[in-house]
């Protein structure tokens, strides 16, 4: 029997057009990992990363208060107005460019609405399973702007002006327009590349809208396009 060497990277594609679909008139959404009403046992996540929703939110429509515990929840605004309110006090009107994470820790409830009468609200919610269980909930947001490039959204030390979660996992947003490229180094064994905007040229593969990229055994990642493309990278354990 040949000996299977566990170091060798490998990639998974997930397509933007195979990824879970809900349409409630209101709310149209994209899930890349199982999620409510729709189940696939071949896609229930990457590592502690267990949730990609990208929400299309008519104006004034919205998620009512619920609850949630033990799960890290970062929302990140692609177009539009997301407004959020949450049993800790936090929350607000959050833009392009603004990030808000929510530790659910032993309960949390929270409400997730579009912040505007007129626009469409374009939002990711992405959910990671913490590192502990039954600590204490909490909300932060925080402006990152658009500049292009590699920023670090969150991190468990809060390095670099990141957010803090509760797991180590590191989730960077890149940016980039033209001709460029931006290389990722990883700390951990697994990463995932979802493609915002734009397309890029990663690990052999080209990336497009809604497309997915999980990495296992890739010490870095290098991005490349030559149009736009704006991406969340996630570094995973």
């Amino acid at each position: 029997m040949q000996a299977v060497d566990t170091n060798t990277p490998l990639t998974q594609l997930r397509p933007s057009d195979s990824r879970g679909h809900v349409d409630m008139g209101w709310l149209k959404s994209q899930h890349t990992f199982s999620f409510g009403s729709y189940h696939d046992p071949r896609h229930m996540g990457h590592g502690p990363l267990r949730v990609i929703n990208d929400d299309r939110v008519i104006p004034g429509a919205g998620f009512p208060t619920h609850g949630h515990t033990d799960m890290e929840i970062l929302s990140y605004v692609v177009d539009g107005a997301l407004a959020h309110r949450d049993s800790t006090g936090g929350g607000g009107v959050l833009r392009p460019g603004q990030v808000q994470l929510m530790s659910a820790g032993r309960g949390i409830r929270h409400s997730e609405f579009n912040g505007s009468e007129s626009e469409g609200l374009r939002f990711l919610q992405v959910w990671v399973i913490p590192a502990k269980r039954g600590t204490a909930p909490s909300y932060i947001d925080h402006d990152f702007g658009q500049a292009p490039g590699v920023v670090l959204l969150a991190s468990p030390d809060a390095r670099a002006g990141s957010l803090r979660i509760g797991q180590d996992v590191d989730i960077y947003r890149v940016l980039l327009s033209g001709d460029e490229q931006a290389t990722i180094d990883f700390r951990g064994s697994r990463g995932w590349i979802q493609v915002v905007r734009g397309h890029a040229d990663v690990a052999q593969h080209q990336l497009r809208e809604g497309d997915g990229l999980a990495l296992t055994n890739h010490p870095s990642l290098k991005l490349r396009t030559d149009d736009t493309l704006e991406a969340l990278v996630f570094d995973l354990p």
